[in-house]
């Protein structure tokens, strides 16, 4: 590991970061992304409204633009959304291509949502492997 340490700053660099983020739990492809969504999770779409609008939306998925999720999936917050019903809720997210995702789901874990983890590769996985997208 490449820790550097300056006035008693960390600093590790992004590729590293989300190594050590991703180590700590099992992110899933678009097929389980789906089966977790039949059987109950929460699918959380973080990406900015111009990738919604270009490419479109995955169809029952929960759009919280990733300046608003740790607010809006806290069960405990002010301005939870009323499916964050629970620190147990399974919460996949979704951002353009599996990489602020993986930090998002980092912040949702110190949050307390132990299940939360994402999607490899985002929505471009999920629409490459041929799964629904609504408009």
């Amino acid at each position: 590991m490449s820790d550097e340490r300056n006035n008693g700053a960390v600093r590790v660099g992004i590729d590293e970061l989300l190594a050590r983020v991703r180590a700590g739990y099992d992110r899933i492809g678009p097929h389980d992304a789906i089966a977790a969504a039949a059987d109950g999770a929460l699918l959380v779409d973080i990406r900015y409204a111009a990738l919604r609008e270009r490419d479109g939306l995955i169809p029952g998925a929960l759009v919280v633009e990733r300046n608003e999720l740790e607010w809006r999936l806290d069960p405990q917050g002010s301005h939870r959304a009323p499916e964050a019903v629970s620190h147990d809720l399974r919460v996949v997210v979704v951002c353009n291509e599996g990489y602020a995702s993986s930090l998002a789901v980092a912040s949702l874990r110190q949050l307390g949502l132990h299940r939360a983890t994402d999607l490899i590769g985002g929505f471009q996985a999920w629409r490459a492997a041929g799964l629904p997208v609504g408009t």
